[in-house]
């Protein structure tokens, strides 16, 4: 969701950023592998490791402070990435379900569907709908199971590492459009410039190829 169909890592960054500066510290690229596309839990936790903190109790604190910060800034901000509204359209018109799995927080995914629109989706996977999310492979397993395919016969697009790596150990074929941070040719991953490069021949050739 966050970086490939809606315009806001961004926005998950400069949460982030604002809380990290309220505790004396100041986030570089360095620290990009344990925000984006990570739940806040884990950002949180990366933060009061790097300001020495670090306690169950203020984890838990620091990650609602970065849910509640990211879901303002998306309800002020949200708008679709370049070609996303087309793709799903394409694929409502060809009868293709479509999950949307993401390691935000459900309040974030209802403010994001307000924007894009809920019924362009079969079903939705949020932080809080498997024990672990990305990079662990259970959301995707999770939506591939909910739509009753097998994830080798899925296609997933992502936009980061964490999101690919989830959806190369869940077994599924992988589109990468990159947001923030560049992402190499690997085994079982297209990569692309943008959404607008994705269309349902690609994306049905993927999901008909046999590795």
């Amino acid at each position: 969701m966050d970086g490939t169909l809606v315009d806001t890592e961004h926005l998950w960054w400069r949460a982030v950023e604002g809380a990290a500066r309220r505790m004396g510290y100041r986030p570089t690229d360095a620290d990009l592998p344990e925000v984006l596309g990570r739940p806040a839990g884990h950002t949180a936790r990366h933060l009061l490791h790097m300001t020495g903190t670090a306690t169950e109790v203020a984890q838990q604190r620091l990650a609602g402070e970065l849910d509640a910060a990211f879901a303002a800034l998306v309800a002020q901000e949200v708008r679709p990435r370049p070609g996303a509204l087309r793709l799903l359209a394409e694929l409502r018109a060809a009868g293709v379900p479509v999950a949307l799995v993401t390691a935000s927080p459900r309040r974030v995914v209802d403010v994001v569907l307000r924007t894009l629109g809920a019924d362009w989706f079969a079903l939705t996977v949020a932080a809080e709908d498997t024990v672990r999310t990305k990079p662990a492979p259970d959301p995707y397993l999770r939506a591939a199971g909910r739509l009753g395919v097998a994830p080798a016969d899925c296609v997933v697009v992502e936009d980061s590492p964490v999101g690919l790596a989830a959806a190369l150990a869940a077994g599924c074929r992988a589109v990468a459009v990159p947001s923030t941070v560049p992402i190499p040719d690997e085994p079982g991953v297209t990569v692309l410039g943008s959404l607008e490069d994705v269309d349902l021949v690609l994306l049905s050739a993927l999901a008909a190829a046999r590795i």
